[in-house]
């Protein structure tokens, strides 16, 4: 099933439920956020988890690109990806989580297809201020699904304050042979849907009051399911990135874990451009800027003429077009050659730098305070001109 048909059968199921789809918005949140991206479906639909009516009504889908710079060091692996997509449910002071399971299990199993012998579910265990989520331990054990109670795992919050509630987290099989174990015990279980129910609100001395409007919201991995259900290793090989694979080996050779970081940032950094944001020191405009010079890293690890200005226009244009951004691809060409001449600059002026004396031996904390703020050397490209 490629990933238009997926989203496709997604939403239709929950519009044949009464859920109405919603515009996803930009990577840029909603005045007010405090983050500098959207990082989940519900970042846009906030102030309508608060109690705001929403003008749709009180269930929802939609489909919502977000970025996470949080797992920057894990992108190589099968599973995480900078820029990818959620698909999203909501229900605002409507149905409860049981109900949202039991739709889940079934879009999973009849309508994408999945072997329900490949599920396990996670659920909250309680923790003494909260008692477990007997609920949805029933449906999934009603559901014949395997179910393995946690606390930390499976407590959802959005950040020190705020909503938060017990969720439950579905999981499927990669492995070869029949699956064993559980989630928390065997990283083959891969978790692809998670199903919170905000219960609760946490205030600023970390005490809960419960919640007059009991929401649900659900997030499921674009890319990662996408994936999955092709029977591919990793999300860099589901059909979202087939034109990748396809044109990026042949301008350099990379090893797998270069080439997945390569790809993931250079597309991530098209999307942040398509949707507004310039490179910058500071701020939002410092991630596309980092994206780009962790790729010319490893691009010119192993040849110094490497360089972003290479990338073929069709993948600029691909991805512009998956993520329905109308940017004219040269501008994207243009603004990654400017980033790369500033890398440049900086590399030299590094090199002048660390040069001196007193960088010579080992570098303490002050040291790359001093090189960060006085000569604007992240740490990450001190260490690498020091390897170098």
């Amino acid at each position: 099933m490629r990933t238009e048909q997926l989203v496709s059968t997604f939403t239709e199921f929950y519009e044949e439920r009464g859920h109405r789809r919603i515009t996803g918005s930009t990577l840029l949140p909603p005045p007010g956020d405090p983050v500098l991206f959207t990082t989940s479906g519900m970042h846009p639909l906030t102030p309508y988890l608060e109690g705001r009516p929403h003008p749709l009504g009180r269930r929802l889908v939609n489909v919502q690109r977000c970025l996470r710079t949080t797992d920057l060091d894990e992108v190589g692996d099968a599973t995480h990806l900078t820029v990818f997509e959620m698909l999203g449910t909501w229900s605002l002071g409507d149905y409860e989580g049981p109900a949202s399971l039991e739709w889940g299990y079934g879009l999973l199993t009849e309508g994408l297809g999945v072997d329900p012998g490949l599920l396990h579910a996670t659920v909250f265990a309680g923790d003494g201020r909260t008692g477990p989520d007997t609920a949805s331990l029933e449906l999934w054990q009603g559901l014949g699904v395997p179910v393995e109670p946690t606390v930390e795992d499976n407590w959802w919050s959005n950040g020190p304050v705020g909503p938060c509630g017990p969720d439950s987290e579905i999981f499927l099989w990669s492995g070869d042979g029949p699956p064993r174990s559980t989630p928390t015990r065997d990283d083959r279980w891969v978790e692809v849907w998670n199903h919170v129910t905000m219960t609760h609100r946490r205030l600023g001395d970390g005490s809960l009051v419960p919640l007059p409007q009991r929401n649900v919201d659900t997030g499921l991995g674009l890319e990662r399911l996408a994936s999955l259900l092709q029977g591919k290793p990793s999300v860099f090989e589901c059909d979202i990135f087939d034109p990748w694979r396809r044109l990026v080996p042949a301008l350099w050779d990379l090893d797998e874990p270069s080439l997945r970081l390569v790809c993931d940032h250079l597309r991530s950094a098209v999307v942040i451009l398509g949707d507004g944001v310039r490179p910058a020191n500071t701020g939002r405009g410092y991630v596309p800027r980092r994206l780009v010079r962790r790729v010319l890293t490893v691009l010119r690890r192993d040849d110094p003429s490497r360089g972003v200005g290479d990338l073929p226009e069709e993948l600029v244009l691909h991805t512009l077009d998956h993520f329905r951004q109308d940017m004219p691809p040269a501008d994207v060409l243009r603004m990654l050659r400017e980033e790369e001449d500033r890398f440049g600059r900086l590399l030299e002026r590094g090199r002048q730098v660390l040069a001196r004396a007193r960088f010579q031996g080992p570098l303490t904390e002050g040291d790359f305070h001093y090189l960060h703020d006085t000569h604007g050397l992240p740490r990450e490209l001190i260490t690498s001109l020091r390897e170098g």
